[in-house]
């Protein structure tokens, strides 16, 4: 998978949240998109993940053997975000079930594997609605990064999690990430300090 970005902005009325970014991401590495909170590392995402339109510039997608179209992208990723919601009246058991249906497991994983890695299987029945912000937090970084999809997007990825939760995070991230593009919009370098290529989005104002 290859995302390459030609001069792409986007902006807020007439605000540029960012603007003159020019970029190639490739399949097999990380990538950190670093900058304070509120200076668009969110918004440069959802460009990427093609949730949101370019307001300039133009994004290709590329697999291993064709281009991919922009309204397509979403096929081939998998996005994690403390502002994404989880389906909150689905056990973990009916969410995890729910999501696979669209997606593929990852090799090496299935429902029972997710769970497991979830630390999870006692409350495997548990309406999602009354996990703490941490279990839901987990659920949603497991989820995207289970999934057999060559790009993983993750968005503050330690949000509501504790030291325990962190280093959790970094072992799944370990466990998954070879062979695949990944992403991760940071501030905190815990979250980041194994990614191959840094991104100051601050530098793109």
């Amino acid at each position: 998978m290859v995302v390459s970005l030609e001069d792409i902005g986007r902006r807020f009325n007439r605000e540029w949240v960012f603007r003159h970014i020019d970029y190639r991401f490739e399949a097999g590495q990380s990538y950190a998109v670093l900058g304070p909170n509120g200076s668009g590392k969110s918004t440069f995402l959802q460009v990427v993940a093609g949730n949101l339109i370019p307001s300039a510039g133009r994004i290709h997608y590329a697999g291993a053997d064709s281009s991919i179209e922009p309204e397509s992208a979403y096929r081939y990723l998998s996005l994690a975000a403390p502002y994404m919601d989880l389906i909150e009246e689905f056990s973990l058991t009916e969410q995890i079930r729910f999501h696979f249906r669209l997606r593929n497991y990852r090799r090496g994983f299935n429902e029972e594997a997710i769970i497991e890695r979830l630390e999870m299987a006692a409350v495997k029945d548990r309406e999602i609605r009354h996990f703490s912000s941490g279990m839901k937090q987990r659920v949603k970084l497991a989820l995207a990064c289970c999934a057999d999809v060559p790009m993983v997007l993750l968005d503050e990825p330690t949000s509501n999690l504790d030291q325990q939760g962190v280093d959790w995070y970094l072992r799944l991230v370990e466990e998954t990430r070879a062979g695949r593009l990944l992403i991760i919009c940071s501030n905190q370098p815990k979250e980041y300090g194994f990614c191959d290529h840094r991104i100051q989005i601050v530098d793109y104002k």
